[in-house]
């Protein structure tokens, strides 16, 4: 990684904290601008789940606290809280030890005065603060891992740091988001660089392995066989990212018959028999350093990018097994094939296709893979292929990962090409694979789905997709305007959203706000219009603009005590929301025209999710 590769990206960063600024879109200050922007792109990318933008300092007795953002992972037994050092400074510098440890210490001290009890003494005006503070109190007997995550445009290099048992028994990991590993993660887009495993410093000495490739493959194998008690730590510090890549979830442990429950059984009461009885796992490596032992004999001395696209049950059940039922780990060991992909391989593509030979053995659809997806591939020759109405331009489809900073650069040889392309395809028509299910899950009323975060809401949209359409569905030109329309929508709402400069919770109150709209209309709104004008009207604008605080007070009234981001993913809060009624105004926005019979009676107008799905 350059210097040069560096600073550009600093400095597009700081252009884009700059422009937001300047656009009333964000907040006027730049350390916060920076904060939501590296945030949702992070959230993008998968390296951290679901977050959430939220400002909070003060004190506690005499203790100092600052967060700038949390997240709370599916599994409940993790917590990440997220601070912030933006120096504004141009080229780089490196932060001090003083800098990186005072905004770590801060961020430790809000965990550790929740758990005494700030719920209590944060004002009540701040109540996403205080909603944070209490959900720690109530779960911090669940909670054994806090992932403090720092975020900067300064220089921290790329290291993590592990603490083990820090405090009141749990685990502490901090990972230092600068400006060097952003670039890795942002601009290259390697969404798994921070999962690194180092078996020579954590866990007292390499992995003995055989090489099982030949020389002249494009990828690396080896066999080894991995300590349970090294897997289980390896996923208590990672949990589910660990198996973003693997197509079925963790199913739980209920029922004397399924594949965890005997698990289990054999974790408990045959340990030394659970290498004879397991298949084990199939991983996949972005990078390993290795040591020769000679004789054909290997040692892995570190990893990064790790993956088990097979075998996710079992590394689950083991911790599981270790953190619930108190089992002893040490007698057990996994056997364990760890694939590096490289050489002239496409790193995602080898992947895929490692993970779905591993996951033969069940029933897996080809949608769970979803890079070559049909319906994908339909839409990325749509989007070529589609001129917006002045003929001018077109929609970007970023099917692939760095697509478009592909196209961008190839247009770059001459200057000719490199402006048409901005002219054809400025970055505000790009859209991804994850946006594409964003927009359209909420217009499809599937707002609490939306706020589980761009990865898993993708994984919802598929899976609904495969449902409904067992046989395949193949997308036409209609369709793709009708998407685009959609998407125009969503995105204006978020800028309302954002220029209203809520505290917290926008990614929810845009998604409840389009799914409102939609439940409101029976989904009878002219799309075409917004198609053809590629934009919404000055009225619908207005009219969204009266809606998004009333979608504000309703998560937070029908949250009750629960953390408005959790309640938001939940059933009960789609449903709860889908009752709203809102008042109109006595001339509609255009694009209701068509729908004035069923908008006439907003609040009993509902259509079923399904038939608002492509």
């Amino acid at each position: 990684m350059s210097d040069e590769a560096i600073e550009t990206f600093a400095c597009e960063l700081a252009g884009e904290i700059e422009e937001a600024i300047q656009s009333d879109d964000g907040s006027i200050y730049s350390e916060k601008e920076f904060t939501r922007i590296v945030l949702d792109r992070l959230g993008d990318e998968g390296a951290i789940e679901n977050p959430t933008l939220l400002w909070q300092e003060g004190n506690f007795g005499r203790t100092n606290y600052k967060i700038t953002g949390y997240s709370v992972p599916d599994d409940e037994e993790r917590l990440i809280l997220v601070t912030t050092i933006h120096t504004g400074e141009l080229p780089p510098r490196a932060l001090t030890r003083d800098e990186i440890l005072s905004a770590l210490q801060q961020a430790m001290k809000f965990y550790e005065c929740s758990c005494k009890g700030l719920h209590t003494k944060i004002e009540p005006s701040n109540t996403d603060a205080s909603e944070l503070a209490r959900y720690i109190y109530e779960a911090r007997e669940q909670i054994s891992v806090l992932r403090i995550v720092l975020l900067s445009d300064g220089l921290t290099g790329l290291r993590s740091i592990d603490l083990k048992k820090a405090f009141d028994g749990t685990r502490i990991l901090v990972d230092l988001f600068g400006i060097e590993r952003l670039q890795r993660i942002l601009g290259q887009g390697l969404r798994r660089d921070d999962i690194v495993v180092d078996f020579s410093a954590d866990f007292g000495g390499s992995l003995p392995c055989l090489k099982a490739s030949s020389g002249n493959a494009d990828y690396e194998a080896y066999l080894a066989s991995i300590p349970g008690a090294l897997l289980a730590d390896v996923y208590e510090k990672y949990g589910t990212r660990l198996l973003e890549l693997n197509v079925r979830a963790f199913l739980g442990l209920r029922g004397r018959k399924s594949v965890n429950a005997g698990l289990r059984a054999t974790i408990r009461d045959l340990p030394h028999r659970f290498l004879a009885y397991n298949n084990g796992i199939v991983a996949t490596v972005d990078a390993m350093e290795l040591e020769d032992h000679g004789n054909g004999q290997f040692g892995i001395k570190s990893v990064r990018g790790l993956q088990i696209v097979n075998g996710g049950q079992t590394t689950a059940s083991l911790h599981r097994a270790k953190r619930q039922d108190g089992a002893d780990l040490d007698a057990i060991s996994v056997p364990a094939k760890v694939i590096c992909v490289g050489g002239g391989a496409d790193l995602d593509e080898m992947v895929a296709a490692v993970s779905k030979s591993a996951n033969s053995q069940n029933t897996v659809q080809p949608a769970d893979f979803s890079a070559n997806d049909p319906f994908h591939v339909a839409v990325d020759k749509l989007a070529s292929n589609t001129w917006l109405p002045d003929g001018k331009g077109r929609w970007f489809y970023e099917r692939a990962r760095g697509s478009y900073g592909a196209a961008e650069l190839k247009a770059s040889f001459a200057a000719a090409q490199k402006r048409r392309f901005a002219q054809e395809t400025p970055k505000e028509r790009r859209f991804s694979k994850t946006d594409l299910a964003k927009y359209l899950n909420a217009w499809a009323g599937q707002a609490h789905q939306v706020s589980f975060g761009n990865q898993k809401n993708f994984q919802f949209f598929m899976q609904g997709l495969k449902d409904e359409h067992p046989d395949g569905f193949e997308p036409d030109t209609t369709w793709y305007k009708d998407f685009i329309a959609k998407a125009i929508l969503f995105r204006a709402t978020q800028s309302i959203v954002r220029t209203k400069k809520f505290a917290a919770f926008q990614a929810n109150i845009i998604a409840y706000t389009v799914a409102s709209l939609s439940w409101s209309t029976g989904g009878r709104l002219d799309l075409e219009m917004i198609w053809t004008q590629q934009a919404i009207s000055s009225e619908l604008h207005k009219l969204l603009e009266g809606w998004v605080g009333k979608i504000d007070k309703a998560l937070r009234k029908t949250a009750g005590n629960r953390m408005v981001s959790e309640w938001a993913k939940r059933v009960e809060c789609r449903d709860a929301l889908r009752e709203l009624s809102f008042d109109l105004p006595e001339k509609l926005p255009p694009e209701l025209n068509q729908a004035r019979a069923g908008v006439r009676t907003l609040s009993r107008s509902r259509t079923r999710s399904s038939e608002l799905r492509p």
